[in-house]
C-alpha cells in the first residue's frame, strides 16, 4: 500500500475467506462452484468469493463460441434441466480455404477431429457465464462485480495471502478526489487467479515465482468479433464455418469463424496470430477486409451489425503452459493458457482446470493446510483428458511459423493420420513481440476505406461495444518510458500501436513544433490486452482501471 495513503487514510479494511478467486469467467466460476459442491457433499462450510472487474458477471466475456459440453457435464450433470443457455447444437461444419475471390471447401471426410463439431453447441459464452454466476450464487458463493483485483498480497513467508481491490475516486493526476475510497484487502488460505489471457496479476506472479521458466514463450492471437442480424433466407441455425487463407498472406497465422446462432443472428470473427512480422499489418482492417469476400459477404449483405468486441487469446498450448501452482495459489483457464487452439475452443478447458484446482484446494482445506503449493492440481491435470487433448495438439501453432501450406499438410498428418500420437515435438523460441520486423524491411499495406454497411471504422465499432471508463482517473495503459513510443516504436517500427489496437486507443499526433507524440485514448480500451503483448519494446503495461470500466458485451 502507498505509504502516503496509509498515513492519510490508515490501513485498508480486510475480509477473510477460505478461497478468493480473481476473475468471474468460466474458469473462476467453475472453481467456485466445484468448491461449494465438495463442501456440500462433505457437510462442511467453506467461504468462497469471486472478484470480477466488469460491471456485471459476463460483461467482459468475449468468445466465438462453439462449446464442447464435456467439462460442463462433469461439473453440473443436469445443466439442461437447469436452463443452461446451450440451445443451438452444431448441425453442419464447413472449412474453407480462401483466395481473394474464391473458396475451396475441405471435404468433411478429410477434416481432422479437431475441426469437427458434432455434439457441440453454438453459444454466447457471456450468457453461459451469466448462468454459471447464478449457479455459483445459489450455492452460496459471494460475487463482487465491479471490483478489480489490483494488487497481490504476500504473507511473511512470501506466500500469496490474497489480493487488494483498487482504490476508487483517484483523479487523473493520481491524487485522491472528494470521492476517494481505499481499496479493500481480501485474505485467503488459497487464492485462485482466473483473469483470462495475459492477466495483469498473473504476469506479476509469473515473474515473482518464475512460473514460465523452461517453457516455450506463450503465443497469443487477437480475436475480433461482431454480432450481426442477417436476412432470414440466408440463415441456417447451427451452421459453423471456419476459414483460413485470404486476406492474410501465407506466412501470417490466422483464420475466421462464422457461427449461425438463433434469432437470425450470426457471430462473425477473425483471429490474427500476434507473432506477425509486418508492423503495417492491422488485424482490425484485415477483419473488415475479410467480410468483403464473396463467400462471407453473401451472409452479411442486407443485415445489421449489432455488437463488436475484441480479446487476446492464448495459443501456445501445452508447451507454453507455465507451472500452475505457487505458495498460496494457482492459475486456471486462459490465465495459464489452457485454450486448445487446434479446436478453437477454451471454455471446456477453463471449466475443467477450475474443477481440478478446486479439488486440490478443498482437499488441502480439509487437511487444515493453507498457503502451500497445491501440487495435487498439476498432478490431476497430467492424468486428465484435458492433458491428453492438449498433448495431441502440441505442435499445431508451431507449424504455422513454416507457412500455411506446410501447416495444413502437417496438421493433417498429425491429427488425421497419426491421431495426435506423433513422435516429435516442435518448440517455439520467440515471444510475439520479438517477431515484429523494422518497418524498413516491410511493405506498407493500404487498406480500403470502410463503407459503413459491411465494413466499419474503429470508433463506430467501439461505440457498439458499450465501452465506458470514468474519465477523471489515471490512464490504465501505462508507459515505462514516455520517450519510447516516438523514439523507438515510431522511428523503427512505424508506430505499430496505432494499427494493432482494435479500439483506436493509440494515435500519433503532431505537436505545435511539428514533432510527434503518442496520444493514449484510454477511454476507448476494450481490455483486449494486445498492446501489453505486441508492443515491440514491452514498454506498455496494462493495469486495472477503476471498477466497472471497460466494455459491457451483450450476448457475446
Amino acid at each position: 500500500m502507498d505509504p502516503k495513503l496509509l498515513e492519510q487514510y490508515g490501513p485498508r479494511e480486510s475480509m477473510e475467506y477460505d478461497v478468493v478467486i480473481v476473475g468471474g469467467g468460466p474458469a473462476g466460476l467453475s472453481t467456485a462452484i466445484r468448491l461449494k459442491q465438495r463442501a456440500q457433499e462433505a457437510g462442511k462450510e467453506i467461504s468462497v468469493c469471486v472478484l470480477e472487474k466488469g460491471s456485471e458477471i459476463g460483461a467482459h466475456i468475449l468468445s466465438g463460441a462453439v462449446m464442447d459440453p464435456l467439462a460442463l457435464t462433469e461439473l453440473i450433470p443436469n445443466w439442461k434441466d437447469l436452463g443452461a443457455p446451450l440451445d443451438t447444437p452444431v448441425v453442419e461444419d464447413r472449412f474453407l480455404f480462401l483466395s481473394e475471390n474464391g473458396a475451396t471447401a475441405t471435404p468433411s471426410w478429410l477434416l481432422p477431429a479437431c475441426f469437427q463439431n458434432h455434439g457441440n453447441y453454438v453459444i454466447s459464452l457471456g450468457n453461459v457465464v451469466r448462468w454459471l454466476g447464478q449457479q455459483a450464487e445459489a450455492l452460496g458463493v459471494e460475487i463482487f462485480p465491479g471490483f478489480p483485483a489490483a494488487e497481490v498480497l504476500y504473507d511473511e513467508n512470501g506466500a500469496v495471502m490474497g489480493v487488494a481491490t483498487g482504490n476508487m475516486g483517484v483523479g487523473k493526476d493520481g491524487e485522491p478526489t472528494e470521492n476517494f475510497q481505499l481499496g479493500m484487502e481480501l485474505h485467503a488460505k488459497y487464492t485462485i487467479f482466473s483473469e483470462g489471457a495475459r492477466g495483469s496479476l498473473g504476469r506479476q506472479l509469473m515473474r515473482k515465482f518464475n512460473l514460465d521458466e523452461g517453457r516455450d514463450p506463450q503465443a497469443y492471437g487477437l480475436g475480433i468479433k461482431e454480432l450481426w442480424e442477417i436476412d432470414p433466407s440466408k440463415h441456417k441455425e447451427g451452421l459453423v464455418i471456419h476459414t483460413a487463407g485470404w486476406p492474410l498472406d501465407s506466412n501470417t497465422y490466422g483464420g475466421s469463424f462464422l457461427y449461425h446462432l438463433p434469432n437470425h443472428q450470426v457471430a462473425v470473427g477473425f483471429i490474427v496470430g500476434l507473432d506477425y512480422g509486418n508492423p503495417y499489418l492491422s488485424p482490425f482492417e484485415e477483419f473488415q477486409r475479410y467480410k468483403t469476400h464473396p463467400s462471407i459477404r453473401h451472409f452479411l449483405e442486407g443485415g445489421k451489425r449489432i455488437s463488436y468486441g475484441a480479446r487476446a487469446i492464448t495459443a501456445g498450448g501445452l508447451l507454453a503452459l507455465p507451472k500452475l501452482v505457487f505458495k498460496g495459489g494457482a492459475l486456471v483457464g486462459c490465465e495459464a493458457g489452457f485454450l486448445n487452439v487446434s479446436r478453437i475452443k477454451g471454455s471446456h478447458a477453463a471449466i475443467k482446470s477450475g474443477m481440478m484446482a478446486a479439488d486440490a484446494a478443498f482437499d488441502a482445506l480439509t487437511a487444515e493446510r493453507q498457503r502451500d503449493e497445491l501440487s495435487a492440481y498439476p498432478a490431476a491435470f497430467e492424468q486428465s483428458w484435458l492433458y491428453e487433448e492438449l498433448n495431441k495438439a502440441r505442435n499445431f501453432k508451431q507449424w504455422f511459423k513454416k507457412g500455411l501450406t506446410v501447416a495444413t499438410l502437417m496438421t493433417g498428418i498429425e491429427q488425421k493420420l497419426l491421431g495426435g500420437k506423433m513422435p516429435w515435438t516442435i518448440h517455439r523460441k520467440k515471444a510475439d513481440h520479438e517477431c515484429l520486423l523494422p518497418a524498413a524491411q516491410c511493405q506498407p499495406i493500404v487498406y480500403p476505406k470502410p463503407d459503413g454497411k459491411l465494413t466499419f471504422d474503429r470508433l463506430s465499432s467501439v461505440f457498439i461495444s458499450n465501452t465506458n471508463h470514468e474519465e477523471n482517473q489515471p490512464a490504465h495503459l501505462t508507459l515505462k518510458d514516455a520517450s519510447v513510443p516516438v523514439g523507438i516504436n515510431l522511428s523503427e517500427y512505424a508506430g505499430p500501436e496505432q494499427r494493432y489496437c482494435p479500439a483506436g486507443v493509440y494515435e500519433f499526433v503532431k505537436n505545435d513544433d511539428d514533432s510527434e507524440r503518442l496520444q493514449i485514448n484510454a477511454q476507448n480500451c476494450v481490455h483486449c490486452k494486445t498492446c501489453d503483448i505486441k508492443d515491440p519494446t514491452q514498454n506498455i503495461v496494462w493495469v486495472t482501471p477503476e471498477g466497472g470500466g471497460g466494455p459491457n458485451y451483450p450476448n457475446m
